[in-house]
């Protein structure tokens, strides 16, 4: 048995250990409603949602100063999101790209130009890395939602800078712990596009003051695309062991996870020579993509520095691996009104990452042709009278037309990286309340420390394509007058080889003191600040490189390979950063309020600098205003909140793809302003007879302002423009009913997604345009069963993200609306039938 198979193997058997205890160990009754991460949404007060993220002390949701959603077990499920970012693309003020697949997409947090790095994830209140953006790994790569999750808590803004680094906004993952109750639960999920997953998990007493939980998932999917092979597989474990003290407790986990994800990248979807006609008959809108078994037999070459020719084998269905292992301890005590808490964590893990990127356009197949005439008479001589396609592989004996299909060709790059990564964190706080003549004050200190790092190895090398879900490789081949083949532009396929070469490893350490004062000075006003300094030392070297041509004459394919030079590169940094917030909260009622704060956010370099060679090194700096007005009765809610961001410097720049080289680097170094000024509305509307509707809408203008470009661009084209995928409203609305039938509680409720129109370029002269789509689902509960039947995209809406960022964000795609990115998924259904005990 495989090593991979030996694991999920250990998984499923403990997962079905844990389904079947408690039908033969025990007839305990249900848990409490609080204690059970499946309570039914709604079953409470919205406003007496008890919000630990952000704050001194647990507050119900309606009394702090910020904006903050807290999501049961329960409400996800009903949401029924199809990744990590679908989940917070629900929340006002999230503006999500959930089209990559399972993990690694896009979120982006009102307005601000980032493409989730500023978003902290975290693990009961620990990141398990301490960067948001790892080695091509980001915070919902390692936190995946389970049976194990009692809740998600997500603070926008407000006091994210204070209580965590990098952090514009909070997710924090709080997981189940046991209760003097058993309770339990198993879960399986069928979906139409071979999704096959089973959850479970169990929590209960050892004895009278200790108590466990753990649960998991594991999970086959064949994909929303056909890539030709499954697009995830493998699975996550997660438990703990708390036990209770007189005056605290002591928790101790465990999490592993070992999955494969496959990454899904743009597609052409309409003939750049004629933009109104769709590639839909060659590559299906709603299932295809460029990823294919062709590619699952991979060679990358590149030269070593002593001269050799590497060769490595790489595999497209390997996707995005992830093996990691997380230790936690957590330990809280109050000591006569003297409350600490310190949490650590230990993270090793390793990603290998295998995708195929776009590139440029699709190219007329006889015009692309046309350009590598003169470069092979070069190379194999005058005699060369024209170029033709052929399978690769064939050695031109299967011949390939394309004038008998798209008449297209295009490029696509076959990315693999190879990462080690570590993170160690720490926290320690102690809070305590003081009453004075003056009010009362909930004061907070802590420091908090991580030491971390990463490896990185990373070859890049071009493909040539048909134009057609999973494509076939192709070779071009050059012959003579007589037919004979000459020589080949490419080589099996491959186009260019190794194009981008790093290797590297960075280290760092750093710590963080922070406070916090909450002080109540009259019951329903409140003010707090809070401050938090942190402390960086980076250290790494990277592997410098240089073209080589590795002696092949038969081909082009390796005639400008990567070659390291046996020269490293050597880097260290020691960035520091001050965060600061301040609000004002003040409830009318217990149920009107209103709170204004304000919040500065500074986010030093990532520690990947130190492994490239000439990174554009900035901190920027966020400084964040919001209002907010606030009403909850009963079941019924709404956050009405006014934001204003000034992101200054922005680093705008990117790194764009020479098509000529296929190398990825070319520098466009943008460095300016990004203002962003908007409305986020979050309610819901509880109905007699069970109707319910609740929504959540942004309203924004996310605008570039006072952008530089040493390289000659135009800025001043680019001031005042719409920032760059940022669209101007977003949101969704779902209406529900809630009823009995015979015994039964059945909910029955949909959703109407909307997203507005955004750009691909900072020229704004490409769109993506505005999309919607509508889902629906049904629940029925009949005792501790329950069965759910969910769909999404239901009418097969169109909707186009991302676009092609290797290569438009300049001068856009040359078309009015975009005709390359990543589609949303097509209509999709999935079955879930779960037991609770």
């Amino acid at each position: 048995m495989t090593k991979y198979g030996l694991r999920t193997g250990c998984a499923f058997a403990a997962l079905c250990i844990a389904a079947y205890t408690p039908a033969s160990a025990q007839t305990a009754p249900a848990a409490p409603a609080e204690a059970d991460s499946a309570q039914a949404p709604g079953a409470t007060e919205t406003g007496a949602d008890i919000i630990v993220t952000g704050s001194a002390r647990q507050q119900r949701r309606f009394d702090v100063s910020y904006a903050v959603n807290s999501l049961s077990n329960a409400d996800i499920q009903k949401l029924a999101p199809v990744n990590f970012a679908d989940l917070l693309g629900k929340l006002p003020g999230f503006a999500v790209e959930n089209t990559g697949g399972e993990v690694q997409n896009i979120f982006r947090l009102r307005g601000l130009p980032s493409d989730g790095g500023l978003v902290t994830f975290q693990q009961d209140g620990l990141p398990l890395f301490h960067e948001n953006d790892g080695n091509f790994f980001r915070g919902d790569d390692l936190n995946r939602f389970d049976l194990m999750t009692q809740r998600v808590e997500v603070v926008r803004g407000g006091p994210a800078p204070v209580y965590a680094s990098y952090a514009a906004a909070i997710v924090n993952n709080i997981t189940v712990s046991g209760t003097a109750t058993t309770r339990g639960k198993a879960q399986v999920t069928l979906g139409d596009t071979g999704l096959y997953r089973l959850d479970a998990y169990q929590a209960g007493p050892i004895d009278d003051s200790t108590y466990y939980a753990i649960g998991g998932f594991i999970r086959h999917h064949d994909g929303y695309r056909d890539n030709g092979f499954p697009n995830d597989r493998g699975g996550q474990i997660r438990a703990n062991i708390k036990h209770d003290f007189a005056t605290g407790s002591l928790r101790v986990s465990l999490n592993y996870l070992n999955d494969h994800n496959v990454f899904y990248l743009p597609i052409p979807t309409a003939d750049p020579r004629n933009p109104s006609k769709s590639l839909n008959q060659y590559i299906d809108y709603f299932s295809g993509t460029m990823n294919s078994p062709a590619l699952r037999d991979a060679t990358i070459r590149y030269r070593q520095a002593d001269g050799t020719t590497r060769s490595v084998g790489a595999d497209l269905g390997n996707g995005r691996h992830t093996e990691f292992g997380n230790l936690g301890v957590q330990y809280d005590t109050d000591l006569d009104g003297w409350k600490i808490a310190a949490k650590g964590g230990v993270s090793v893990g390793k990603l290998h990452f295998d995708a195929l990127y776009s590139t440029t356009n699709p190219s007329d197949a006889n015009a692309f042709a046309g350009s590598y005439l003169t470069a092979a008479r070069t190379a194999f001589g005058a005699g060369v009278s024209r170029l033709g396609y052929a399978i690769a592989g064939t050695k031109g004996a299967e011949v390939y037309d394309p004038n008998a299909t798209s008449g297209l060709v295009v490029p696509g790059q076959f990315r693999d990286v190879i990462s080690k990564f570590y993170s160690t964190q720490g926290d320690l706080s102690v809070t305590r309340s003081i009453t004075t003549g003056f009010g009362t004050h909930d004061l907070r200190v802590g420091v908090y420390g991580s030491l971390y790092g990463e490896t990185n190895e990373v070859a890049y090398q071009d493909y040539l394509l048909e134009v057609r879900g999973k494509p076939r490789t192709l070779d071009l081949i050059a012959y003579n007058a007589a037919g004979q083949a000459l020589g080949s532009v490419t080589d099996n396929g491959v186009l260019r080889y190794t194009t981008t070469l790093n290797r590297g490893n960075t280290n760092a350490s750093m710590y963080a003191l922070y406070a916090n004062d909450t002080w109540e000075i009259l019951n329903g006003l409140t003010l707090d600040g809070g401050i938090r300094h942190e402390r960086y030392s980076f250290s790494g070297y990277a592997f410098a490189t240089a073209s080589a041509d590795l002696g092949d004459r038969t081909t082009l394919a390796d005639n400008s390979v990567r070659a390291f030079t046996g020269q490293v590169i050597s880097s260290k940094l020691k960035p520091d950063i001050t965060n600061w917030t301040a609000g004002i909260n003040y409830d009318v009622t217990r149920h009107l309020g209103a709170y204004a704060r304000a919040s500065h956010l500074e986010t030093p370099p990532s520690t990947q600098v130190t492994y490239q060679i000439n990174p554009t090194i900035l901190t920027s700096k966020a400084n964040q205003y919001e209002v907010g007005l606030k009403a909850a009765f009963g079941r019924s809610y709404l956050y009405l909140i006014g934001f204003y961001t000034r992101y200054n410097p922005l680093n705008a720049s990117f790194v764009a793809l020479d098509p000529v080289t296929g190398r990825n680097d070319q520098s466009v170094p943008f460095v300016g302003k990004a203002d962003i000024k908007g409305v986020e509305i979050d309610g819901n509307l509880a109905l007699p007879y069970g109707f319910a509707v609740t929504g959540a809408l942004t309203i924004s203008d996310p605008k570039y302002k006072s952008l530089t470009n040493a390289n000659g661009a135009s800025p001043g084209n680019v001031e005042g423009n719409q920032i760059v995928r940022e669209p101007k409203v977003y949101g969704n609305i779902r209406p529900s009913v809630d009823f009995d039938l015979g015994g039964n509680d059945v909910q029955i409720y949909g959703r109407y997604e909307y997203v507005g129109k955004r750009y691909v370029d900072f020229f704004n002269n490409t769109a993506l345009p505005a999309y919607q789509t509508v889902g629906a689902g049904v629940t029925l509960t009949h005792g501790t069963w329950q069965m759910q039947v969910v769909g999404d995209n239901i009418f097969n809406a169109h909707g186009l993200t991302e676009g092609n960022t290797r290569t438009d964000q300049l001068s856009g795609q040359g078309t009015a609306d975009a005709i390359y990115g990543r589609p949303i998924f097509g209509r999709n259904f999935r079955f879930v039938l779960s037991k609770s005990w």
